[in-house]
């Protein structure tokens, strides 16, 4: 998977409704197949297929993946290290965060914390074990996630919401 740092410096790429559609679908469920969102589009299966194919070359359409239950194979414990580092240790630390199985996630970031990483462990004995590996680099700050409202969410399209009417009137006055 290319990161978003990759695709940074490339412009963006405006969507239509028909693409929005397309890759709202696959964001859903990637095994959808160019006929069945060719018809939820009326768009032809070569005619969809060829939209899918603009969406990827454009960066758009990044990958395409399986969702797998981390507790189902023996990780149910989700958590957040936040870590602050200081000094000449971003290479040695990335390459360690990047080797490590257990970190689903990695962000570098503003403010206090140099890292927020995304982590699933088998036990709490796994969770203090990952930590005092990451010790050497920095501070660490630790959440443990016990319910998730909001999951994984498909992007869409963010649309300006309307002014009332009553808003108007009274900017008006």
């Amino acid at each position: 998977m290319k990161s978003q740092a990759a695709f940074s410096s490339r412009s963006q790429v405006s969507l239509d409704p028909t693409d929005w559609k397309i890759v709202s679908t696959l964001q859903e469920n990637a095994r959808t197949t160019f006929a069945e969102l060719g018809r939820s589009v009326g768009l032809s299966t070569p005619a969809t297929a060829e939209r899918v194919r603009k969406l990827e070359d454009a960066g758009v359409i990044l990958g395409y993946r399986a969702e797998i239950d981390p507790a189902r194979i023996g990780l149910p414990i989700t958590a957040f290290i936040r870590m602050s580092v200081v000094g000449d240790v971003f290479t040695r630390i990335t390459a360690l965060l990047q080797e490590m199985p257990e970190i689903l996630e990695c962000h570098r970031g503003t403010g206090a914390d140099s890292f927020t990483i995304k982590v699933a462990v088998s036990n709490v004995a796994h969770l203090e074990a990952l930590i005092d590996r990451l010790t050497p680099f920095g501070t660490t700050t630790t959440s443990i996630v016990l319910s998730t409202p909001v999951a994984r969410r498909a992007l869409r399209p963010i649309l300006p919401k309307p002014v009332s009417a009553r808003k108007i009137t009274r900017m008006r006055s």
